[in-house]
């Protein structure tokens, strides 16, 4: 049925989630008896998760640090997506140990926000962050402000926010005063300027526009595109709760009308494949390799069984 599968060569995780993971397999390796706190999903991959939680990772929200048994005997692990202030102040109050695994993109990040907000704040100017509301980066980010930015999805909501169109908001904002926009850093670089350009156009005191999208994310763009088109069809591996995976997923099926969106190998259907067909694997930036591998191995089964 498919002559050849190959896995996109770049899929996998991005070096802050590598990060974040390694730390987190070496103390529960150094503490195999024990167990570590992660301060929400440190990877939106259901698969990771489970795999990581058989080993002692235990996933918690903030509202749950104050109620740990003993939390000076204990650690918690703050994943690559960062935190607000408050976070820290918590598990200080707490007494629990901290392991800080804060992307250094997303730490840089946060720095800027508040210096520009340092900058805006005396000339009556406007914090925007270009992410999605109610992301734990995101959250991060409003958090470094006190909560004293607008965050903007989409176009949509842009236009909302601005008092234009069908779907106005009560949020507003003021294009008569300085503006500066951040991006959440695994956004979609062609969105994101769109975005600025609309928002440039209204700007009357001027916009300061912050290229923060990581340039990991950013290159992964045009490599998926180039991915997409050299195929027949795509099969796209990511959690179901990926923010990164629903973008890069989105460019995918734009590019490859053949593109199918599944979290393991399970999903997969031979409907989806005609013969002689070359299947592409790629993935988010949460997306486990080994995850790839076992949905390459599936795929090159139904090589090996022809006709069958």
């Amino acid at each position: 049925m498919i002559a050849g599968v190959e896995i996109e060569q770049h899929s996998g995780f991005c070096g802050g989630v590598i990060r974040a993971i390694g730390r987190a397999e070496k103390f529960l390796d150094d503490n195999p008896d024990g167990r570590l706190y992660s301060l929400g999903a440190i990877v939106h991959n259901e698969a990771e998760l489970e795999r990581l939680g058989r080993k002692g990772l235990v996933t918690i929200s903030r509202e749950d640090i104050g109620s740990i048994p003993d939390p000076c005997r204990e650690t918690l692990l703050i994943r690559a997506h960062g935190e607000p202030p408050e976070t820290y102040s918590l598990a200080k109050e707490t007494g629990i140990t901290v392991i800080d695994c804060t992307c250094p993109v997303v730490l840089r990040l946060q720095e800027r926000i508040r210096e520009a907000y340092e900058r805006l704040k005396p000339e009556g100017g406007q914090l925007i962050i270009f992410g999605k509301i109610g992301h734990a980066e995101v959250l991060g980010l409003v958090g470094q402000v006190g909560g004293d930015a607008t965050v903007i999805e989409n176009v949509q909501m842009l236009l909302a926010a601005l008092g234009e169109g069908p779907d106005q908001g009560t949020a507003r904002i003021r294009t008569d005063g300085p503006l500066e926009i951040f991006s959440q850093t695994t956004k979609s670089p062609v969105e994101y300027s769109r975005i600025c350009e609309i928002l440039s156009s209204r700007a009357k005191a001027g916009l300061r526009v912050h290229n923060t999208i990581c340039s990991q994310v950013a290159s992964r763009h045009k490599e998926l595109s180039d991915f997409a088109v050299s195929h027949d069809v795509i099969i796209f591996v990511s959690g179901a709760s990926s923010s990164n995976g629903k973008v890069l997923y989105e460019l995918c099926k734009s590019r490859n009308p053949r593109t199918y969106h599944i979290s393991g190998p399970e999903e997969i259907s031979k409907e989806w494949f005609r013969e002689g067909d070359l299947a592409g694997v790629c993935g988010a930036t949460s997306t486990p390799r080994w995850l790839l591998e076992q949905v390459a191995g599936r795929l090159r089964n139904f090589c090996r069984n022809k006709g069958k």
